[in-house]
This record gives C-alpha cells, sequence and structure tokens, in this order.
C-alpha cells in the first residue's frame, strides 16, 4: 500500500507547531512569574508608603498628645504591613521609655522603611 505524500508534511507541520506552541507557553509563563513579582513588589512598596505617609501626618506633624484612635489605627496599619522587621522596630518605638529614645527608634523606623521600598 501507497502512503499518501501528505502524511510527513502534515507531521512535520504538526511538530513545527508543537515546538512553536511549547517554546511560547515557557516564555509567557517567566513572563507571568516576573509579572507576579513586580506587583508583589508595588503592593509592598504601595502599604509602606502609605503607613510612612499615615505616620509622618500623625504622629511627626502631631501638636500634641496621639489620641486613642490614632494609635488603634498605627497599630493595625504597622500589623497590616505583615512584616516581622517592620513590627519589631515599632514596638521598640512605642515601647520607648525616654524622648530621647523614642526619637532615635522613630529615625530607626522611618530608615527601616524606606528601605523597604524596592526600586526597579
Amino acid at each position: 500500500m501507497n502512503k499518501p505524500k501528505t502524511t510527513p508534511v502534515l507531521v512535520a507541520v504538526l511538530l513545527v507547531g508543537t515546538v512553536f506552541l511549547g517554546v511560547r507557553y515557557f516564555s509567557v509563563a517567566k513572563e507571568l512569574r516576573q509579572t507576579r513579582s513586580a506587583l508583589q513588589t508595588q503592593t509592598v512598596n504601595e502599604k509602606v508608603l502609605e503607613f510612612t505617609k499615615f505616620f509622618i501626618g500623625e504622629v511627626l506633624r502631631a501638636d500634641g498628645e496621639i489620641d486613642f484612635d490614632t494609635r488603634l489605627k498605627l497599630e493595625i496599619a504597622v500589623g497590616n504591613l505583615d512584616d516581622g522587621e517592620i513590627l519589631s522596630q515599632w514596638k521598640r518605638f512605642v515601647g520607648s521609655e525616654t524622648e530621647a529614645e523614642a526619637q532615635e527608634e522613630v529615625k530607626n523606623l522611618l530608615e527601616l522603611l524606606v528601605g523597604k521600598v524596592k526600586v526597579r
């Protein structure tokens, strides 16, 4: 029996198509991983910057004592950052016993916050 001449051509076309789609799949998967990573970095940056802005506005620019509601909002906001290092520094700041210690800890906190922001 004679095989049609189109069979080898069809097999070759299907093979080339499969290889092309495989290469495209892996390149799109790599791009997706990079996009997810960039999105995660952007989300962390936004949270850190939002907290930093809130902290500066409510604590550093405060004219007097910080009220309970503001303290609660700050505690919730720092917890929402989900960063153990920032939370630890926050506790050192909040636990400061003297004004000089609090000033040093707030400098450390701000330095840490700025250091957490990643630039692409």
